[in-house]
């Protein structure tokens, strides 16, 4: 069924583009399912219908779950029952439950009150998309609009053809009528009904700018970008060219001060002159640190000081000695 229906609008697609091949041929799509999502009317009606729908469904199954309670209690109680008794009961149960599968059918059955609320919620709302649909089509020389969401198979839909939120938007301004209370409310929702013409040429040319820019504005930042990590690798060479240079003059300075050291632990004692032990000890001052001669200086300076107050008390203990030598002679003259 689906092919011989896709046979026959190719058919009529290639006879009108025969037909209109000056002009060409202006093909769109709805989306009716997401027309309907985007309803609130529709969307709380059929809140409401699945509200009462589980209603039904918690019914039904509370009714079949009491007949399967019965058939079991009689199931309990056969070997204390007639053969009479158990056939009524049963006969009373088989009753029971063909009730409750008839009101099952009446419910959700292919004519039941699921069904024909469906058909009752749904049809408003398909007029209104007819309605809107023909609308467009009329003011915008459209030959074809077909419904993506109906059995037709779309293999590919293109979005530039979509019509939906177009119907969408007719259907809400044909609400906003219908509700409007005063004369200025009707008055815009009137004003709100026509539907603007599209000057495809303008939009194609406008679309082909904004595309131009975007690629213009993406070269720009790819372009500055690339300046910018040229820019680090740049600055990160330098930095690691100046440490190289830091760390080779440390190095170097760490070599002069090696040798030097290795030089003066390797030197042999010798027997020199006088004058040799005078350069020899002139050249070790200038080797030494400033603190070392201060420090030498410092014990230097110490040592003296001790040395005059060990000869002040040497000379102090000689005229103390002096002096009692004086008196033990006096006393031994008298």
């Amino acid at each position: 069924m689906k092919t011989n229906v896709l046979f026959l609008l190719t058919l009529v697609c290639i006879g009108s583009f025969t037909v209109n091949a000056q002009r060409g041929v202006r093909i769109a799509y709805i989306d009716t399912e997401y027309i309907l999502e985007k309803v609130p009317e529709y969307q709380e009606a059929t809140s409401q219908l699945n509200d009462k729908v589980q209603k039904w469904k918690i019914e039904i199954e509370t009714k079949l779950a009491a007949i399967e309670q019965k058939r079991n209690d009689l199931s309990n109680e056969k070997a204390l029952l007639t053969k009479e008794l158990i056939n009524e009961r049963e006969e009373d149960i088989d009753f029971e439950e063909k009730e409750i599968l008839d009101y099952q059918q009446k419910r959700f059955g292919p004519e039941g009150d699921l069904m024909i609320q469906k058909r009752q919620l749904m049809q408003p709302i398909q007029d209104q998309i007819f309605a809107a649909v023909q609308d467009i089509a009329a003011a915008r020389k459209y030959d074809y609009i077909f419904d993506k969401s109906s059995d037709n198979v779309m293999l590919f839909s293109a979005k530039q053809f979509d019509l939906s939120e177009q119907v969408l938007r007719s259907i809400n301004r044909s609400s906003k009528r219908n509700q409007a209370q005063t004369k200025d409310e009707l008055k815009a929702a009137q004003d709100e009904e026509l539907i603007p013409e599209i000057n495809e040429t303008l939009d194609e040319r406008t679309k082909a700018l904004e595309e131009r820019k975007a690629a213009r504005e993406s070269a720009v930042e790819k372009r500055r970008q690339e300046i910018l990590a040229a820019r680090a690798a740049k600055k990160q060479a330098a930095e690691a060219k100046r440490q190289k240079i830091i760390d080779d003059r440390d190095n170097a300075k760490q070599e002069a001060l090696n040798a030097t050291t290795k030089t003066n632990d390797t030197t042999e004692p010798e027997t020199k002159t006088d004058s040799t032990v005078t350069t020899s000890t002139a050249k070790a001052l200038e080797t030494k640190t400033r603190a070392q001669l201060i420090e030498e200086n410092r014990q230097k300076k110490l040592a003296e000081r001790e040395a005059r107050k060990k000869e002040l008390e040497d000379r102090k203990k000689k005229i103390l000695e002096d002096r009692q030598k004086a008196k033990d002679s006096i006393n031994n003259n008298n």
